[in-house]
């Protein structure tokens, strides 16, 4: 049995900056209403005409990583590729990630865990590389909201919080279990599915038929719905206990966490596990402020500008921990 330990890193967000006070332009909101209830300054819109789509976005920052890595394309044996938006509804964007690489026949997975996206195809590469089944294996997490969303007053309240973006890392085997990815924990609660959910198009509900039957310019189904405060709730709850899961299962105190990187759903999400565990500002890394919530691909952009800054190294002991739509949730605990 080997671990699988992370040896490159790569990022890409669209250049197009959306502030709060451009969402006030369209829609009725303010730059204070957005701060005080999510932490968001700004995020990434991808624009229309740029060629940035959830593949595109996810092949430039493999490119990275995988130049980062030290590997050719061609040592990569596997992709992951995590979203909630694919260009396609089918197929998902793994295999056009190896077609754009040139990678040679590997298989390509997609992961459709929306906000756990990528720790659950982080546990899935791990679990590949500890069996011995794969050595090199891509995992990529990229998410394209901003074509999708209801952006008059109707939809403000999801709207504001999500950005456009791409991370990814390449994993390797490391035969030394005390280093790389320790464990990872995942779970799932599903009554509480359609708390935050998009209904269509879907086969079981509203599928385009039905759509294009009604014709109904007042149909929120293709639209995004949020309980926001039933979800905050939910998650300071889930992302304590997945965080003590990993930590117990390793024999670890909260008091050995270098770097916490949770999911980036909602800055006072952050900031109350912060408090709760009594971790201080450089252990814990946050970056919503910039970027909004980009679903699976929060994590890997997180964790590769903390790497770029510095702000992790190697022997650092790193934790990830995500929670969202499902409900699911997980974390990954790391020895950088």
């Amino acid at each position: 049995m080997y671990n699988s330990k992370i040896i490159g890193l790569g990022k890409y967000v669209p250049d197009n900056v959306v502030t709060n006070h451009d969402l006030s332009k369209m829609m009725d909101t303010n730059d204070e209403w957005i701060q005080e209830r999510t932490g968001i300054q700004e995020r990434r819109w991808a624009e229309k005409g740029s060629g940035d789509t959830t593949a595109t976005m996810g092949v430039k920052a493999a490119k990275i990583a995988i130049e980062r890595s030290g590997l050719d394309k061609d040592d990569i044996d596997f992709i992951v590729f995590a979203t909630l938006s694919p260009d396609m509804y089918f197929p998902g964007p793994g295999v056009q990630v190896q077609h754009a690489l040139n990678i040679k026949t590997v298989g390509a997975l997609d992961v459709r865990n929306q906000c756990s996206g990528f720790i659950y195809a982080m546990s899935v590469a791990d679990n590949f590389i500890k069996t011995g089944m794969y050595k090199n294996i891509l995992v990529i997490g990229s998410e394209l909201h901003s074509h999708g969303m209801d952006k008059t007053t109707r939809g403000r309240g999801v709207t504001v919080i999500f950005g456009d973006g791409a991370g990814a890392a390449v994993l390797t085997r490391e035969e030394d279990h005390t280093k790389g990815i320790l464990s990872t924990h995942l779970h799932s609660q599903g009554e509480h599915a359609e708390e935050l959910v998009l209904i269509a198009p879907g086969m079981g509900k509203r599928w385009v038929n039905d759509i294009l039957e009604d014709n109904d310019p007042n149909d929120e189904s293709y639209y995004p719905h949020m309980n926001g405060q039933f979800v905050f709730k939910n998650a300071v709850v889930r992302f304590s206990e997945v965080i003590m899961e990993g930590l117990m299962t390793n024999k670890l105190k909260v008091d050995d966490i270098d770097m916490l990187i949770p999911h980036q759903a909602n800055l006072r999400i952050s900031q109350f596990i912060q408090k709760k565990f009594k971790l201080s500002d450089d252990q814990v890394f946050n970056n919503i402020q910039k970027y909004g919530n980009t679903t699976a691909a929060s994590i890997p952009i997180a964790l590769t500008e903390a790497w770029e800054e510095g702000k992790v190294k190697e022997g650092d002991t790193v934790v990830l921990a995500a929670f969202g739509s499902g409900f699911t949730w997980g974390s990954v605990i790391m020895k950088f």
